[in-house]
């Protein structure tokens, strides 16, 4: 998390500095630099929705019957053969197919994708698509405020130069490296994402029984188009058991 603050915040110490967005300031030309704090208020809330939210922690049988939870409208298919539903080692919930158990934060969290230690929470089924729009945004705000970085620097082969500059070109490098790292990632997110697949699943598929012992190399992929549509268009939980009992010949 301290990672991601250091990110966020370098992309406002140059303002002081002379560049485009000051130039724009002080002739009076306010859109640019108001766009810009605008995308960084945007950024800080999606890390802050994205670090707060519930990712799809799984209800306990108490816990649904207590109230109305929409994991009760969820209809899973009866599994052909001797199937039983996976109950959790550690917190004893029965685990939906995609399931995983968080060591972190000690739940079990829907479609488990990651634990993410920028933002101190489990990316999961309800907040994935949260963190690639927060990724998304950051990515734009750390371009531009690479670009803004880049046009407070005039170069002079002088150790006052450097001195009066060392703060702006510190921060110019840390943007960079933080650009590509987001870059990659969201790059990495959406190519998983168009394949229907998690972190979790493509790290370790050897590791997951219905991964293991199923026919097909993806029992989840339904298409790139269908694929992206349920990610950022459905908002209701997936009984992914539906889709992997229809898909696969030998469901675990």
């Amino acid at each position: 998390r301290k990672i991601l603050n250091i990110s966020q915040g370098t992309t406002s110490l140059f303002w002081g500095y002379l560049s485009d967005l000051q130039k724009q300031e002080e002739r009076g030309e306010l859109l640019q630099p108001l766009i810009f704090v605008l995308l960084v208020l945007c950024s800080l809330l999606l890390y802050f929705k994205v670090s707060l939210m519930d990712p799809g922690f799984v209800k306990s049988e108490e816990e649904v019957e207590a109230g109305k939870s929409e994991e009760q409208s969820l209809v899973i298919p009866q599994a052909p053969g001797d199937v039983q539903t996976r109950r959790c080692g550690y917190c004893m919930v029965k685990q939906p197919m995609r399931a995983k158990h968080c060591q972190l934060c000690q739940h079990c969290v829907r479609r488990y994708d990651h634990h993410c230690p920028w933002i101190g929470n489990c990316v999961g089924e309800r907040n994935h698509p949260f963190f690639i729009a927060y990724l998304s945004v950051q990515l734009v705000v750390l371009l531009w405020g690479g670009h803004v970085a880049w046009s407070g620097l005039y170069f002079e082969q002088s150790w006052d130069w450097l001195q009066h500059n060392i703060l702006l070109l510190a921060s110019f490098l840390l943007i960079v490296t933080f650009t590509v790292v987001v870059l990659l990632l969201l790059v990495s997110h959406l190519y998983l994402i168009s394949c229907n697949t998690t972190t979790w699943e493509f790290m370790s598929p050897h590791r997951i029984p219905y991964l293991r012992h199923s026919e097909l190399e993806n029992p989840f992929d339904q298409g790139v188009v269908l694929n992206l549509w349920r990610f950022f268009c459905s908002c209701h939980l997936t009984a992914w058991e539906k889709i992997y009992f229809l898909r696969s010949s030998d469901p675990v």
